[in-house]
Order: C-alpha cells, then structure tokens, then sequence
C-alpha cells in the first residue's frame, strides 16, 4: 500500500460542506485543527479507495466513506485535503490536516514517527498481466527480463525495490506517480506485469470488458490504518473507538461489500 517521504507539497481542498481551511493551525480547545470538522489528508486517485466520481469533484472509495462516518460517528464534518502522495505525511506534521485516510500502509518504521490507529483493512501484493500476457510470472523469482511497473513511493515500490537490489535481477523498472498510469501503461502493452495492492486489483478486475488477471501473490501481511502526527494520542484514541464502534454495528463490512464485493475488514480486528 502507499508509503513515501516528505517533498514539496501542493494542496487542494475539496469538501462535502465546500467550506473553506487555510490549515497550518495547531489543535486547540479540542480534538481537531478546525472546530466541529475532521480534516482528513488524501491522495484522490487510487481507485477503489480514494478516487473522483464521474463529475471530476465528488470524491468517492472506501477511504472517502470510511472518513465520512468516522466524523459522523465522532459529531463532526469531514473535509477532505486532497494533496501529492510524495508530499501527504508533511501535511499531518505540519497541521495542514488532522489525519491521514488513504490507503496508508502501517509499518513499524513509520509507527515510529506516526500515531496510527488499530488498522481497518487487510492488503496484499499482487502480480497483474494482461489476459492475453505471453508471461504469467507466478512468483518475483520470474519477473527478471520483464518491464516491471508500480506506483512510486508505495508498498510496491519499497518491495520490489529491496527485492531486486538484493538479488541483483535484471528488471526494467517503469514507476509512476498514480497508480492508474501503471494500468494505462499496462493495457497498452507498454509493460508486461504490475505490482500492486490487492484492495486497487480488485477494483480493475471488477470492471466490465476489463484485460486484466492476477498471477501471483507474492506478499499478504500488510494491514491499512489511520495516520495521525505523532503524539495526538487524543484524536487517535477517538478514532479507534469509532472503529470499534462502526465494526459492532456492522457500518465498516457495509463499506466493504459496497465498494469490493467482499469483507476485508473482518480479519484485521
């Protein structure tokens, strides 16, 4: 799932309410940055989890509905700081919002330098080719020689990247900055086989008419959780209660049979 360092940050605002948040401010006289809203930090390009509908505006996914009733269940509104993955965790350090819901993979590393909540799905790394692939690499062992794509600075990245540097395979390595560019690059041959987060394959699997199949799953250990800056132990604490609270009422499997089909929330509780 995503991973990454902090870079030079360019932000957009999109909200529910279409209020407006300069941002930067420190939390005061309560849990958030901005009283009565959550402002959530988001990559919105990576379908299903974070994505725009077909207006180009409303965004839509697991992630935005997760945000959606996480504030609701804490009275508050959301707001949502759609911002360059490279540049997502500077964002949460420096108050620009209160946390981060966007397919964030929790590591020990980065627990290390983040508040993160219990995690609320289960991922895995994927191999995806196309249908009509000459290869069907079912293991990283047989990917040497192929053109090899991934999103930067993600999961993916990090994998593929310790495996090759380990062994030395000779890999063609093509990273890009959405994870829909790999599909694209996919689809029009530019590149023989993705790696990929299981929660994204499902989404392009799921599509009518789509070329696309898995081959093999090379990782499965991964769970996805809310980030917060270091610290916030108040507004982690919320947040893990709300959790446990939408799993009990069944609100979070709701989520997940609406937008995969299936629960992949269950087994991480």
């Amino acid at each position: 799932m995503k991973t990454g360092t902090a870079a030079l940050v360019f932000f957009t605002l999109f909200s529910l309410t279409a209020s407006l948040f300069a941002g930067g401010t420190k939390q005061s006289g309560g849990l958030t940055i901005k009283p009565g809203v959550l402002t959530v930090g988001m990559e919105i390009g990576y379908p299903p989890m974070e994505y725009f509908d077909t207006d180009g505006k409303t965004p839509i996914g697991f992630d935005v509905e997760l945000s959606k009733a996480l504030a609701a269940k804490l009275g508050l509104r959301v707001e949502w700081v759609d911002t360059a993955w490279d540049g997502i965790f500077a964002g949460v350090e420096t108050g620009k919002y209160d946390c981060i819901i966007s397919s964030v993979t929790y590591t020990e590393e980065r627990a290390l330098a983040y508040n993160f909540t219990k995690p609320y799905v289960a991922n895995s790394q994927l191999l995806v080719v196309r249908t009509d692939s000459r290869v069907k690499p079912k293991s990283l062992e047989e990917i040497p020689g192929l053109r090899l794509t991934y999103q930067a600075e993600t999961t993916s990245d990090t994998l593929a990247t310790e495996w090759i540097g380990r062994t030395g395979a000779k890999v063609e390595v093509f990273e890009y900055d959405k994870v829909m560019n790999c599909f694209d690059e996919l689809t029009l041959n530019r590149v023989d086989v993705i790696l990929v987060d299981s929660v994204v394959a499902a989404e392009y699997l799921s599509r009518p008419g789509n070329s696309f199949e898995i081959t093999a799953e090379v990782s499965n250990d991964e769970v996805l959780a809310v980030c917060l800056k270091k610290g916030n132990d108040a507004l982690t604490g919320a947040l893990n209660s709300a959790l446990d609270a939408l799993y009990a009422e069944g609100a979070l499997q709701k989520i997940s049979q609406d937008v995969f089909g299936t629960d992949v929330v269950s087994s991480v509780r």
